[in-house]
């Protein structure tokens, strides 16, 4: 075993609650016999551990041995598989899933041929069945949480809550007549009413999307700034993605995409700036004062050539950071674990350091990375006692996780989505044996076929 291992188990009996008494003590789920990776501070790991679910959250964490002190109608032997807190996508358009691999080679894809795209096509529908087959994807791939902006965001909300899935929901505002809105910066108004509508749920967390500097005006961007200050919610954007975006606003105002968003008091803890490929050292610095929360995006950024975000150094500096797949047309797929690999090894190249993103930050990115960077550390990101209960089972006898020997190194360049076998949300079992509990897959499938072929010939037009 190695040392490092050693260590951990030895501080074992410190790291678990259990019952103040001897009594048996009623729960609502057990998984056991598992290898269990915490992710906590420690990154404690028992090699045969138990995890202990009641009320939606978390009561226990532990060697096997603590199951015994609980009763519960469900138990999960994980018979030595991996246990490991849900995956947490940071920034995504999942209802994209239904135009994924249109345009893949058009050149100014955005403006010549998406905006375009959706504005023919985009409906609720579409939103809908598009969320909800994303969401299944994500679930399949083990992302519990997730942060999602697009059109017809009350839609999205409502497959969340079908399908069980925990999310920060953003509403898109932009300068342009929308989907779901015929008025330039009607998703404003549209956003006001969602967030009413959902503020109470206990999945859903909605938000204002303000879509981008070079889409959104300062005047408009304050007044989202000031409102969600008034209501207490976040706000996703897409922020230095683009270079056109990094030249007109250094021409207009003399400034960087973060320092102009800093000098409308956009820049806060109720941020989640996607992208930031293009962010200086003295832009680092500010992200980390603000307090905000950023979402790397290797796959997409990688696939659309923009250049890779100085994630490493962020992370190393203190910045909140998380791994997002970005929609589904950008990055193509939708599971975190599918990332991990891309991330590590691109930092490596782009820091000419083959040490620079060690695996077990990698791991740490996208669990309580991804929860720092959603300000949801105090609720997910970890197997902790007194969080919520958001837990994935991988398969540790598929072919690529054999041998076994470093569990980070494994998850980040040897696991796939396919290795997900079951996934919990809040204390529910969502997928079990890679059957999603709460839809049928093969329904939703189908809608999404159907679609398919709608959107086909809008593009033949």
């Amino acid at each position: 075993m190695p040392d490092r291992a050693i260590a951990l188990l030895c501080a074992v009996p410190l790291l678990f609650a259990a019952p103040a008494n001897s009594a048996v003590q009623p729960a609502d789920l057990i998984v056991t016999h598992a290898y269990v990776v915490t992710m906590n501070a420690s990154k404690a790991i028992y090699e045969d551990g138990a995890v202990v679910i009641k009320d939606g959250h978390i009561v226990a964490v532990g060697p096997a041995a603590i199951a015994a002190a609980y009763s519960s109608p469900k138990t999960i032997d994980a018979s030595g598989d991996i246990v490991m807190p849900g995956m947490i996508d940071t920034h995504t358009h999942a209802s994209m899933t239904v135009f994924r691999g249109l345009g893949d080679d058009v050149p100014d894809r955005l403006q010549r041929f998406i905006f375009p795209l959706e504005h023919k096509v985009v409906d609720r529908e579409i939103v809908y069945w598009g969320a909800l087959y994303g969401m299944a994807e994500m679930i399949q791939g083990g992302v519990t949480t997730i942060a999602d902006m697009y059109y017809f965001e009350d839609e999205v909300a409502r497959c969340a809550q079908k399908i069980g899935m925990r999310g920060i929901l953003g509403e898109t505002v932009l300068n342009a007549p929308a989907p779901d809105s015929k008025e330039p910066y009607g998703g404003f108004e549209y956003a006001r009413k969602f967030i009413q509508d959902f503020r109470r749920d206990p999945l859903v967390t909605p938000a204002f999307a303000p879509h981008a500097p070079y889409t959104v005006d300062a005047e408009h961007l304050r007044i989202v700034q000031k409102e969600a200050d008034a209501l207490d919610v976040p706000i996703l954007m897409h922020v230095a993605e683009m270079p056109s975006e990094v030249e007109d606003i250094r021409k207009n105002f003399n400034k960087t995409p973060i320092e102009y968003l800093d000098s409308l008091g956009l820049l806060s803890r109720r941020l989640v700036a996607a992208h930031c490929i293009f962010a200086s050292d003295s832009d680092i610095a500010l992200l980390k004062a603000r307090d905000v929360g950023v979402a790397h995006n290797m796959v997409s950024n990688i696939k659309s050539a923009k250049g890779v975000a100085p994630a490493w150094r962020m992370f190393n500096q203190g910045v909140r950071v998380g791994l997002g797949t970005d929609g589904p047309m950008s990055g193509n797929t939708l599971d975190i674990i599918g990332q991990l690999g891309y991330v590590a090894k691109v930092q490596k190249l782009a820091n000419h350091d083959r040490n620079a993103m060690p695996a077990i930050d990698v791991v740490e990115m996208a669990t309580m990375g991804g929860a720092r960077a959603l300000h949801m550390e105090d609720r997910i990101g970890s197997l902790e006692a007194g969080k919520l209960a958001d837990v994935i089972v991988l398969d540790r006898s598929s072919t690529t996780m054999t041998p076994f020997y470093d569990v980070y190194s494994t998850l980040v360049y040897a696991a796939s989505a396919h290795d997900v076998r079951t996934a919990i949300i809040q204390g529910r079992v969502i997928m079990e044996d890679r059957d999603i509990k709460t839809v049928s897959v093969p329904e939703v499938r189908e809608h999404v076929r159907g679609l398919s072929r709608k959107i086909l010939a809008a593009v033949g037009q």
